[in-house]
């Protein structure tokens, strides 16, 4: 029975030693002298900010993309046991003791290192030689631009680590497919391309344009399938469910579960929470939620409430209203009403306070049982504190000149009736009879007699003169002229009125609501809300000192200075390999070349190269011109602020595409044995000239050695490169 165990258990594995070799070359050469410089570099102090938030579990948005590359930065500095507190306000400031640099620049460094063994894979899966494998992937070794940008606390190398896995994970789903259809290893290589996918879109939606390029891949992959006979209908429908499953479902839920931990993780009011809906703010800890928790979650006749903006940006406002009156005549001569003014208040105030009141009845106090405002209901609002009536009528605006006035009526005792009469139109209603919702409900309202809406449209123009304190214009806007968020207004603080007189209700309303019962938003609404700021949230582009076009970045006639040290001439550069730059351009250019030509020559019935070969040259340019060109070209039509570091993940697909074409050359085009001499000691001074470009430029790629003023002189370049000089 234990006769087993009289031989010895024997494991046998295969190791690649030079997949071994490059992993190791990868972490030295992005983990050497990883927490120098102690201090903030470029894009750190954005990013720093964002960690500090996670490790608080304070809320934020950041309109650059999703959560999922914030995460992973914060997940080193949980490792490292950061406690967030570090003021992240200026480039160059050196961290204190209680920041954990080495644990936070962690993972974009491992990243960073494994893009190396990925690029060696990748050729190897297409059906390259190990040799140009290996190419492949000490050039990306010997990138400056890559190791710079991923020995810092930035998101750029977990961008590409995830980008290569998905493509390397797909071409060897792709290889199984002809022999091992649904075997375990296929299922796994398909789904963690799907995994892969998803995590790049949630790391940067730059990861959207390669995830695009697979899906389409994979799409003419499977039109081939479907003209293949040996295949059944049922066998077609499983591939399609199991593509389907593994590249469109599990993405998008995976998508989904990083706003789901970034949600509960960030359950903390703070100051960016201020840009969503009164509902989100209420389901934070702290913030609004201890003003609104608890509140009557019915508007009724005799309300007290304030109405928050629906639009909340270029910032939130209240609809206000205040003694002072318009000005007789404006500045460009036209005449106002001279009714009090009406405004919206960027700021919490008493002034806020409105009382929604019955047109039919005088009481400003909530009847026993409560009387709801529903859907179409006509109301009255009247300022809690001036005790005077929401008025609009047909007089120009003070900013809007083809909008109407809105103001709290005075009676002067002249030919301007009141016209305080509102109809309230619930937007996000079920059906016609739904109850106006605390909070819940998005209202617009439209007046009675001129059927204009009440819009705030400050936030469309400019704030009101000195007389007007600087606050938001609100108008009268035609209901003809169309639908805009900043005629949506929502409920956001609310109690029930019960003070008659005056003096007890401003009393009333300068005490703090009572707090009951919270009102909590589900998963689903609150990620459809964060992922629509994300989306439409834009902070004002401003030139940047390195900011750069597309252009500028081909030739690399731009870098950025990330780091200098204060006293030496020690400074970090985002540069690339200068050879490896323009190699990669002209393997781009020779590829696309040499495809018009095979293409021509083969409408002629002429073929240069075995069907083989072609069709390898073609799938190769299809990942690695492909990658490049969705991965570069649409940033021409982006209306950002580009950075040179935006093109590392095109420049990455574009390295891939040099040993490529010059196996091609050799393999094709080299016939003789001395062509092929010639080219062999052609590409061993070529991979020298890089090496040494690296050699050259790895003081300002690692910030050590300091150089002198000659030396920074001397890497000078291109003319339009800024390499920091101290004046002596």
């Amino acid at each position: 029975m234990l006769g087993f165990l009289k031989n010895p258990v024997v494991i046998t594995a295969e190791i690649n030693m030079n997949l071994m070799a490059l992993i190791v070359m990868g972490l030295i050469s992005r983990l050497w002298g990883l927490s120098y410089p102690r201090a903030v570099v470029f894009d750190e102090v954005y990013y720093g900010q964002f960690v500090s938030l996670y490790m608080k579990r304070i809320f934020f948005v950041d309109d650059s993309g999703p959560p999922f590359g914030h995460m992973l930065l914060a997940l080193g500095g949980y490792l490292g046991g950061f406690d967030g507190n570090f003021l992240w306000n200026r480039i160059g400031a050196e961290y204190s003791m209680n920041v954990p640099v080495w644990s936070l620049r962690l993972l974009p460094a491992v990243a960073g290192a494994l893009c190396v063994p990925l690029a060696y894979q990748i050729l190897v899966e297409l059906q390259f030689s190990h040799c140009a494998a290996l190419g492949a992937a000490l050039l990306i070794l010997l990138e400056n631009s890559l190791i710079t940008q991923s020995r810092f606390m930035l998101l750029e190398s977990i961008l590409i680590f995830f980008i290569l896995l998905a493509v390397l994970s797909y071409l060897k789903f792709y290889n199984l497919q002809r022999h091992s259809s649904f075997s375990g290893s296929w299922w796994f290589w398909l789904l963690l391309t799907g995994v892969a996918c998803s995590c790049a879109v949630g790391v940067k939606y730059m990861g959207l344009f390669t995830y695009m390029l697979l899906l389409a891949v994979a799409g003419l992959h499977f039109w081939h399938m479907i003209g293949d006979q040996n295949l059944s209908n049922v066998s077609l429908m499983c591939h399609f469910l199991a593509r389907g499953l593994a590249l469109i479902i599990i993405p998008v839920a995976m998508y989904l579960s990083f706003f789901y931990v970034h949600l509960t993780l960030l359950y903390r009011s703070g100051p960016h929470d201020q840009i969503m809906t009164s509902a989100f703010q209420a389901s934070l800890e702290g913030g609004l939620a201890r003003i609104t928790q608890g509140q009557p979650l019915e508007v009724a006749y005799g309300s007290q409430i304030t109405l928050r903006n629906v639009l909340g940006k270029p910032m939130q406002c209240w609809l206000h209203s205040h003694k002072n009156t318009y000005p007789i005549r404006y500045e460009n001569g036209r005449g106002s009403s001279h009714q009090q003014q009406v405004t919206c208040y960027p700021f919490k105030d008493v002034n806020n306070w409105w009382i929604v009141k019955d047109p039919g009845m005088q009481q400003l106090v909530v009847s026993n049982p409560p009387r709801p405002v529903r859907h179409g209901h006509i109301v009255q609002l009247v300022h809690g504190i001036t005790t005077r009536y929401l008025n609009t009528h047909d007089v120009a605006a003070p900013l809007s000149p083809h909008s109407q006035e809105v103001s709290c009526y005075i009676d002067y005792n002249i030919s301007m009736p009141a016209q305080n009469l509102w109809r309230v139109e619930i937007l996000n209603r079920e059906s016609d009879t739904d109850v106006w919702k605390t909070i819940l409900s998005e209202v617009r309202f439209v007046h009675v007699n001129t059927s204009a809406v009440l819009k705030a449209s400050g936030f469309i123009g400019a704030s009101l003169p000195e007389w007007g304190y600087r606050q938001l214009e609100v108008v009268g806007e035609k209901l003809s002229k169309g639908y805009h968020q900043s005629m949506v207004w929502n409920v956001e603080e609310h109690r029930y009125g019960k003070s008659q007189e005056q003096k007890e209700r401003e009393v009333e309303l300068h005490s703090p609501t009572q707090m009951d019962i919270s009102k909590n938003l589900s998963f689903m609404a609150k990620f459809t809300e964060l992922q629509w700021k994300i989306l439409t949230l834009k902070n004002e582009d401003t030139e940047h000192k390195y900011s750069s076009s597309a252009l500028d970045w081909i030739t690399m006639d731009t870098n950025i200075a990330y780091w200098l040290h204060p006293t030496s001439g020690a400074q970090i550069h985002l540069l690339g390999n200068v050879v490896t730059w323009t190699s990669a351009n002209v393997a781009a250019l020779v590829y696309m070349c040499l495809s018009l030509w095979y293409l021509i020559r083969r409408r002629r019935k002429i073929y240069d190269i075995p069907e083989e070969a072609w069709q390898l040259w073609v799938s190769a340019g299809g990942i690695c011109v492909g990658g490049w060109a969705v991965n570069y070209l649409p940033f021409f039509l982006m209306e950002k602020t580009l950075f040179l570091y935006h093109y590392l993940p095109a420049l990455t697909f574009q390295i891939l595409l040099v040993p490529i074409v010059l196996q091609h050359l050799s393999d094709h085009l080299c016939r003789s044995l001395l062509l092929k001499s010639m080219f062999s000691a052609l590409m061993v001074a070529w991979f020298s000239s890089v090496y040494l470009v690296y050699c050259t430029f790895s003081p300002v790629t690692y910030g050590e050695p300091s150089l002198s003023v000659t030396e920074l002189k001397d890497l000078r370049w291109k003319d339009s490169w800024n390499i920091l000089i101290r004046k002596q």
